[in-house]
């Protein structure tokens, strides 16, 4: 089973955005939980400690597995309050915030081509699925019970929907590069 592109080829992070800890944040060759943290971060700081729990506490030993927030410059603030009360739970390394000015997030996300907006602070409660290759996954089509679905992003407001649907797509998402890493293993050997 393969997790579906709902858009392909997703620009990378913009190199001129400047990272909480200077470091520089790529999607290339990363399978990447993506978010828009928005102006109003402390208010939402809830929203990561269910992501952190529901998905990065249980990919974070995966070497390629990382989570970017795209935040409005001036919240650097608010990102390292929040960080930091991660930090006493988990080794947040794979975390990673960007900061932009408002006009280049807006340009960014826009991109992504979604049925979603980000909302009045620039920011959304959904996160997405990227790939490796950049694509972002998601569902569409139908699902097991043959029902008309399409998601783009999974809402971090939802304990179930992180914990049920998120869950599984992230492991597709994994299953998926586990398989091709055999296979070229396979290849390699032969």
């Amino acid at each position: 089973m393969r997790l579906p592109i709902v858009t392909p080829k997703v620009e990378d992070v913009n190199s001129n955005w400047v990272a909480l800890n200077g470091e520089k944040v790529t999607l290339n060759n990363k399978i990447t939980i993506l978010g828009f943290s928005g102006e109003n971060m402390l208010d939402n700081r809830g929203n990561y400690f269910l992501l952190t729990d529901k998905i990065y506490s249980r990919n974070k030993a995966f070497k390629d597995f990382q989570i970017v927030f795209i935040a409005p410059e001036g919240t650097q603030d608010q990102v390292k309050s929040v960080l930091e009360r991660l930090s006493k739970l988990t080794n947040v390394s794979g975390y990673h915030f960007v900061f932009a000015p408002v006009a280049e997030i807006e340009a960014y996300y826009k991109q992504l081509k979604l049925v979603e907006k980000l909302d009045s602070h620039h920011g959304t409660k959904f996160v997405y699925i990227i790939d490796k290759e950049r694509n972002l996954r998601g569902r569409k089509g139908k699902s097991v019970q043959g029902e008309a679905e399409y998601k783009e992003g999974y809402n971090i407001n939802s304990s179930a929907e992180l914990h049920n649907e998120m869950t599984d797509d992230v492991k597709i998402i994994l299953a998926e590069y586990r398989l091709a890493l055999k296979k070229n293993n396979a290849k390699r050997k032969i």
